[in-house]
């Protein structure tokens, strides 16, 4: 037998021994199998688990009551400037106020000027400057922000002006003090709790990101 046959042998040997080997480690098909379905039938008894539209807008939901008007008018202030952000405007409410009250309580009002409107700023100036006729100053050291929610949104869809008005309840500590140092007014060690409700305004869509104070009640 020449050299060539017999490798042919061989190699045949080697390929069934091979077939044998994996019908015993993977088994084999027996009867009738159902075609892979169509890709059309398969995604169409896929589960739908992901909802692309008509959710809730958590951005809103979570500070304002789904099916309120005050939903619905910050809806439209986001239809006029899809990058404004609900919680955004809440935390950046929340730092406002920390800086527009110490400042107002330091008699540094001017600062504060560029997020004031013109008649709130009149006001707070008119308060310092009465208060410094009398020789009076504030001792004050902010403690924390207790509470902050929106209670109302307005729009008018003609010139994109909108108005939100937050709740707010901050803690601090207030002293005041006369011409001879004496304590008129408050204590170092008593915290006090200052309950108040600010309206901002801004033109929504507009290049300027700062709102305004334009109100403010007790």
């Amino acid at each position: 037998m020449n050299s060539p046959l017999l490798q042919l042998l061989v190699l045949a040997g080697i390929a069934i021994f091979l077939i044998l080997r994996l019908k015993s480690v993977l088994g084999t098909r027996e009867g009738f199998e159902k075609p892979p379905l169509p890709k059309q039938n398969a995604d169409r008894n896929k589960p739908e688990f992901e909802v692309i539209e008509g959710g809730p807008d958590r951005d809103i939901t979570d500070h304002v009551p789904e099916d309120s008007d005050t939903a619905e008018t910050l809806a439209a202030m986001k239809r006029v400037e899809p990058s404004f952000s609900v919680s955004d405007f809440v935390q950046g409410a929340r730092g406002a106020y920390e800086m527009i009250v110490m400042s107002f309580e330091r008699g540094e009002v001017e600062q504060i000027r560029p997020y004031l409107a013109e008649d709130v700023y009149e006001t707070f100036a008119e308060v310092v400057r009465h208060r410094e006729e009398q020789g009076l100053t504030i001792e004050a050291e902010f403690i924390g922000v207790r509470e902050v929610a929106l209670v109302d949104a307005r729009f008018d869809k003609d010139t994109n002006e909108a108005e939100i008005t937050i709740r707010l309840v901050g803690e601090l500590t207030s002293v005041v003090r006369d011409r001879a140092g004496e304590i008129v007014e408050g204590s170092p060690n008593t915290v006090k709790r200052q309950k108040d409700v600010w309206t901002f305004a801004r033109v929504m869509g507009s290049p300027d990101p700062n709102w305004l104070l334009v109100a403010t009640d007790a």
